[in-house]
């Protein structure tokens, strides 16, 4: 719903209020509001931005890209995931960032199958990641989730094979990459929420919930729809 309505000169503020009316519509309700004291129905991070950025009344530029978070709680379990779009036309530099944490995404969730260990998802985002020179973040993580936002294990994007808690069928994570165009470093802004690489050069941000199953993970989260109403806009 919302990636119609991502365009040149309209404010994450607007896309708050869009996105919490149509979960509240829709029987659910949004997870991340009140969620330890955040104000609003989802993070919007916009370029430098990596994760947890406060919605504004600030229009959004052709050239921007803008990370789009959201935690639903519905049946009381916990839904969260996340897109990074771009605004109007943005540079090849931008593009392949997308792409390439995109492709990070899915690599990670190949490894979510039961006897993996909780490094080889982490493995194979960061040496995707690093081949084409990005930064991975460090201190933010992926994480199961359910009946929590935030449940055991801990789903860092870099590691090593064979290391951490081995994954059992069944288990729900959060899978979400978090890679930036330049140093991997961060810093968190004043309004104690927004996290900022710390060259100021942009950041991207892919998440789906996903099951770990025998032979292959199973994705709950869906950006199928995201990229039909995408291709509409062109």
């Amino acid at each position: 719903m919302l990636a119609a309505h991502i365009l040149p000169g309209v404010t994450t503020m607007e896309l708050d209020k869009l996105a919490h009316d149509f979960i509240k519509d829709h029987g659910g309700f949004p997870g991340f509001l009140g969620y330890n004291g955040f104000p609003n129905s989802i993070c919007a991070s916009v370029n430098a931005a990596v994760v947890h950025g406060i919605p504004t009344q600030t229009p959004l530029n052709s050239g921007d890209i803008v990370s789009v978070d959201i935690g639903v709680i519905k049946n009381n379990m916990w839904g969260d995931s996340a897109f990074t779009f771009a605004v109007g036309e943005v540079s090849n530099e931008v593009n392949n960032l997308l792409q390439v944490t995109k492709e990070c995404l899915l690599i990670g969730i190949e490894q979510a199958v039961a006897g993996n260990r909780i490094g080889d998802i982490g493995y194979a985002i960061q040496q995707h990641a690093e081949s084409f020179g990005y930064g991975v973040v460090r201190e933010l993580v992926g994480h199961g989730v359910g009946i929590q936002l935030h449940e055991p294990p801990e789903v860092p994007n870099y590691g090593k094979r064979g290391s951490g808690p081995v994954l059992q069928e069944g288990w729900v994570l959060a899978i979400e990459p978090m890679i930036n165009l330049g140093t991997k470093n961060i810093r968190q802004m004043k309004d104690g929420w927004t996290i900022v690489t710390s060259d100021m050069k942009p950041s991207a941000h892919f998440e789906h919930t996903t099951v770990v199953r025998k032979e292959k993970a199973e994705v709950l989260s869906s950006f199928k729809e995201i990229e039909e109403a995408l291709a509409l806009k062109k």
